[in-house]
């Protein structure tokens, strides 16, 4: 038995393309002192990892030419060499596009709970970046109005739901109508806008946001900040719309800032790291409840990570971007 590994083989410059990875074989690593082998059963792919193929300066080292790309991984537990583990364990892990690894730190998941899945969605990263920029950063109050970028995606869809959740109007922008038509039919918003339908500018003209959520950046924000209320909030989760541009938008509506009294800030779900237990446990309450939906855009095998990966930085997916390795 061997691994099978996904490494960095060129920075992109623009779009990332195929041609900036390389599918390589290796030895089965074998687990040291207080390490677990683990083969790797889904991957998450997520927008972050477009800054990680960058040499530029971001708030976590980036990945080297040669280097396993970086990702979350749910996986079986093969062998372990750690107290805290047995064989057969599920666990959510740090182990990058690889199909075995090794590591010492790990999260034991529960399949009966949920689908192992979700652990990299809804009950994961995504949804703790939702829970807590909502919650801390947003700071959402009853009857007020949050708008979404990205609403179908990830992170977005948590936010909307639980905004409404917690007792306000959830808006959402989405492209395409069947996109729309989920977010407000199935996740419950109260409304979600088209932005290919080229009439988003007109749409948010008599809109008034408490808070905004923004996945996306560029003129979406633009349009955003000009309909902020008085003392409004705005969460910069990330800036997609700009991860394969080679000259960024540039805001224009900075000084909405100052008319309205913004608060503007940006947020890396990291800086929660010590209360991610009491998101783990707001999720899933509202999961087993039935109060969170999700949708799941996925596809099979490693080899594939790399084109599903360029699928969802171009809008492609619809929900959680997962590869099911096993």
């Amino acid at each position: 038995m061997e691994n099978q590994r996904i490494v960095l083989a060129s920075r992109p410059e623009g779009w990332v393309t195929e041609g900036n990875f390389r599918l390589e074989s290796a030895p089965l690593p074998k687990p040291q002192d207080g390490e677990i082998l683990v083969k790797n059963l889904w991957l998450s792919l997520d927008p972050y990892m477009r800054g990680r193929m960058s040499d530029t300066r971001s708030y976590v080292k980036g990945v080297d030419i040669g280097e396993v790309m970086v990702g979350q991984t749910v996986g079986e537990v093969l062998e372990s060499n750690n107290e805290r583990f047995k064989k057969g364990d599920h666990v959510l892990t740090q182990l990058g596009w690889q199909l075995f690894g090794t590591a010492s730190e790990a999260q034991k998941v529960d399949g009966k709970r949920a689908p192992l899945s979700y652990y990299l969605g809804l009950l994961g990263m995504p949804g703790l970046t939702a829970y807590f920029g909502l919650k801390e950063i947003g700071q959402p109050k009853a009857g007020e109005t949050v708008l979404v970028s990205a609403a179908s995606g990830a992170v977005g869809s948590v936010v909307g739901q639980l905004a409404k959740l917690w007792g306000c109007r959830a808006v959402g922008i989405a492209g395409g109508r069947e996109k729309c038509d989920y977010v407000t039919r199935e996740l419950g918003f109260d409304a979600c806008l088209d932005y290919k339908a080229g009439s988003l500018r007109d749409e948010l003209k008599g809109m008034k946001i408490d808070v905004y959520f923004d996945n996306v950046g560029g003129e979406i924000l633009d349009l955003a900040l000009a309909r902020m209320n008085l003392f409004g909030r705005v969460v910069v989760c990330g800036t997609i719309s700009d991860y394969n541009a080679t000259d960024p938008y540039r805001v224009k509506n900075w000084r909405a800032i100052l008319v309205n009294r913004l608060k503007v800030q940006g947020m890396i779900v990291f800086d929660w790291k010590d209360r991610y237990g009491e998101a783990f446990k707001a999720l899933g309450g509202y999961f087993a409840a039935g109060q969170l939906k999700t949708r799941e855009s996925v596809v099979e095998g490693l080899a594939n990570s790399p084109q599903g990966f360029i699928s969802l930085l171009k809008g492609g997916n619809f929900g959680k971007q997962l590869v099911k390795l096993a």
